[in-house]
């Protein structure tokens, strides 16, 4: 599943948000980001503002399934948090249902319990499967070791999350709740009341279960779920944050370091803030069409691919083509098994043109979305023989009009060709490339391609007798 370990995180974490890289990679920007009109206009400048009617103060009495204990809150932050929360609910305009249990945690403590979460949730074993698949689609290189990477990624500046299981906020003790942390709380904050709301896990269906079936689907929810906490952050910041959070922010960006992030390979690090950049797009155009009460009908009827994600003009009419393959685990022979069946969709569409591990073989930006823009619906299955250590792909595409279909086309013939360095063959409607290592054929008939990548051309024969209309 190739986006197993963003799901993973995003469930047991909600989201690290400002504290992790959604944080990192959306600086406020207070000329060019729209703010929600909201009825107060002043700016407080002190943390003892009285609550308002209705909002709940934190409490530390809630039991907590994490390895650490609540804290006990101390005055002057529960009053901070308490306006936080206050303004949030005044410029969101979701009302609280009930408290939210705040963890303080050392920041050893916070980075080793994301850890913890992300271990018991993503076994060595999905990593490995995770892998074969990024690297049979060129996102990543075979042997790659993916979830040691995203241990090290999480112990990159984690400044705070709520978690949608525990229904607990965790914040950092010991550098003081200032300018980055009060920004952060803003934007978690804004996931709990999503969760008070909405109820992520079973109103949005938005479990490691229902997302290990759909991740199409659940991408595009975790996007709006992120992008309506960005957006909520940005109006924090605009309305709410004093001169001197401003310049404890400033610091903060101008002192980050990230070198895990840095180096890691080109789609994840897209991929990674997809649900904080084109989730953010996502919810500031339906919010400009009807402020929030239109970002709020979106959560009754949520999106349900990464195509309405990117084209905001196509929720909530335009939905996936269904679109099926059979079961292929015994036509290569014994040993086989089915890695994983899903969607790809159009932002890994894109990201495979554009974000391969092979350099040469990435198409510009302008290219590879426009190739990927007619996407309508997809299936994919991965086999792999684990005794052999052999692998085959099929992934068949409904386009939305045979140009489309034809656009991908091209643009994947220039890709495949710089990526195993050898000229297709064509026969029919069908490119081939055979190279040191196996076989990848593109079919291309009307409004529909077919994508198989094999061990052998006998292979690739077999799966296309099987696939073919």
């Amino acid at each position: 599943m190739h986006r197993g370990y963003i799901i993973i995180i995003f469930l047991l974490l909600s989201s690290l948000a400002c504290g992790f890289f959604g944080f990192t990679t959306q600086a406020p920007q207070a000329t060019t980001s729209p703010v929600p009109q909201v009825t107060t206009t002043t700016v407080p400048g002190t943390t003892q503002a009285p609550i308002a009617q209705g909002t709940p103060a934190p409490t530390s009495e809630t039991p907590t399934k994490t390895p650490y204990p609540t804290s006990a809150l101390d005055t002057a932050l529960t009053n901070e948090i308490n306006l936080i929360q206050t303004q949030v609910v005044q410029e969101r305009g979701l009302q609280p249902k009930g408290p939210v249990a705040v963890v303080l945690l050392s920041p050893d403590e916070l980075r080793q319990n994301t850890i913890n979460d992300y271990q018991s949730g993503y076994t060595a074993e999905q990593a490995a499967d995770d892998m074969i698949e990024l690297s049979t689609i060129g996102l990543l290189e075979p042997g790659f070791d993916l979830r040691g990477f995203m241990i090290d990624l999480l112990s990159e500046q984690v400044a705070g999350y709520y978690d949608n299981e525990t229904k607990e906020m965790f914040i950092v003790q010991g550098q003081g709740f200032q300018g980055p942390e009060r920004f952060t709380y803003s934007h978690e904050y804004t996931h709990a009341l999503q969760d008070q709301n909405y109820d992520i896990r079973n109103g949005l269906n938005y479990t490691d279960n229902a997302c290990k079936v759909d991740t199409e689907r659940c991408a595009a929810i975790q996007a709006l779920l992120e992008g309506d906490a960005t957006l909520s952050q940005t109006a924090w910041y605009q309305l709410y944050s004093t001169d001197q959070d401003k310049q404890q922010i400033a610091d903060f960006y101008n002192s980050l370091k990230s070198p895990v992030y840095d180096s890691a390979p080109a789609y994840l690090k897209d991929d990674f803030v997809f649900p904080y950049n084109q989730g953010g797009t996502f919810v500031q155009d339906i919010y400009n069409q009807g402020g929030w009460a239109a970002v709020d009908a979106v959560f009754q009827d949520p999106p349900v691919s990464t195509e309405q994600i990117l084209h905001p003009n196509l929720y909530p009419s335009d939905k996936p083509i269904p679109v099926t393959l059979p079961d292929l685990t015994n036509s290569l022979g014994t040993g086989w098994r089915e890695l994983s069946r899903n969607q790809m969709g159009e932002w890994y569409t894109y990201l495979i043109l554009a974000r391969g591990v092979n350099e040469k073989a990435r198409l510009d930006d302008s290219t590879a979305q426009s190739a990927a823009a007619g996407w309508g619906g997809d299936n994919y299955v991965v086999l792999h023989n684990d005794a052999t250590g052999q692998t085959a792909f099929v992934m068949k595409t409904d386009w939305d009009t045979s140009n489309d279909a034809s656009e991908f086309a091209s643009a994947f013939e220039n890709y495949a060709s710089a990526r195993f360095g050898v000229t297709a063959s064509k026969q029919g409607n069908t490119s081939t490339w055979t190279y040191d290592g196996g076989v990848t054929s593109l079919y291309l008939s009307g409004d529909t391609t077919i994508w198989i990548t094999t061990p052998d051309s006998a292979s690739v024969q077999t799966l296309t007798g099987l696939v073919q209309p």
